[in-house]
């Protein structure tokens, strides 16, 4: 276990501010214990304040369904190394009824994008035509 460059703000030693934060993250969520990459972010009052905002807006129902965008996170955060959104998000997926197997095709699809992504990077081949989107003309 990895420790914490900065202590974690517990609620009982949380700002009014931080307390606001938390109190709302808490509600939306339907829980009665806050995380601790909000605890470290509660450092800076303003940043909790923005990202919490701006999560909260993203996860929220849309287009894509929440397990969708679960997933998405999963794969982005297991992409960029982050193993504590890797474990947040695969914790918040399971609870959206991931399954193993759900889990499995998405770490695959991972590896396989990284892959070709890699090989069309270094290799540079040009976008097809037949890929680009058609603009009418305006």
């Amino acid at each position: 276990m990895t420790a914490p460059i900065l202590p974690l703000v517990e609620y009982e030693d949380a700002s009014p501010q931080v307390r606001e934060v938390y109190d709302d993250i808490m509600e939306t969520r339907g829980s009665d214990w806050i995380n601790n990459f909000w605890k470290v972010l509660a450092h800076d009052p303003a940043t909790l304040k923005r990202t919490w905002q701006d999560v909260k807006q993203v996860m929220a129902p849309g287009a894509l369904d929440p397990l969708t965008k679960e997933l998405i996170y999963i794969a982005v955060s297991a992409t960029n190394g982050c193993e504590y959104c890797t474990y947040s998000h695969t914790a918040g997926a399971r609870a959206k009824g991931m399954t193993d197997a759900q889990l499995m095709e998405v770490m695959a699809v991972v590896g396989m994008a990284n892959e070709t992504n890699r090989l069309a990077n270094g290799l540079r081949p040009p976008v097809d035509a037949q890929f680009l989107p058609e603009h009418p003309e305006t």
